[in-house]
């Protein structure tokens, strides 16, 4: 019988390595969208709202990290913004992504490693439903303000309930006592996935550089 869609999204959640990550993102890829749309996945509009309170639609380009098959940036293409940059462990899903034609670019990266793009390149960065625990870990944060413009705004989305680990406040909080960035908005709390058994609580947050 075929795995249901929340099988799969507990195969990716329950990984415990890149390779098994990598190995359910490619089993997941062809689903992914459909199963998220039944949980009714809000992550993505929210955060593209919010985003676009805060970014110029010619502010230059953006990056989307942990972009998946692409919900993110085919939201910000499509009122107007880019050109966008997508970047993603898993090639399977760049390769939704890719379909989508909303990307100059889109390429294989891990967050959490130093990424392949110079200082100060980018006018926004988007991170939307990929630091938590087992996926993006709060080492990212740093690596991705390094890649933005000052000035440029950083949005991500942020687990708000028991299952964030400590680590990510921790981090937040010294990259603004250091004035390395400073806070912008952050949404209430809301639930990411309202349609799914499991109710997981997340808030989108904007930062400056």
């Amino acid at each position: 019988m075929p795995d249901s869609a929340s099988e799969r999204l507990s195969r990716v959640y329950s990984a415990t390595n890149d390779a098994e990550r990598l190995a359910a993102y490619a089993a997941w890829a062809n689903d992914y969208e459909s199963d998220l749309a039944r949980f009714g996945y809000l992550l993505p509009s929210v955060a593209v709202a919010l985003a676009a309170r805060h970014i110029g639609a010619g502010d230059g380009p953006i990056l989307d990290a942990g972009c998946g098959t692409g919900l993110v940036g085919s939201l910000m293409s499509l009122i107007g913004f880019g050109p966008i940059v997508g970047i993603d462990l898993s090639e399977a899903m760049l390769g939704e992504a890719a379909l989508k034609n909303a990307y100059e670019s889109l390429l294989p990266m891990r967050l959490g490693d130093q990424l392949g793009f110079d200082d100060d390149v980018f006018a926004a960065v988007m991170c939307v439903g990929t630091l938590t625990p087992g996926h993006a870990g709060p080492e990212a944060l740093a690596e991705l303000l390094r890649v933005v413009r000052p000035g440029g705004r950083i949005v991500f989305s942020l687990r708000a309930d028991e299952g964030i680990e400590p680590e990510y406040g921790e981090t937040i909080e010294k990259l603004q006592f250091e004035g390395r960035w400073r806070h912008i908005e952050s949404s209430p709390a809301f639930a990411g996935m309202p349609a799914e058994s499991t109710a997981i609580v997340h808030r989108i947050h904007v930062y400056s550089k």
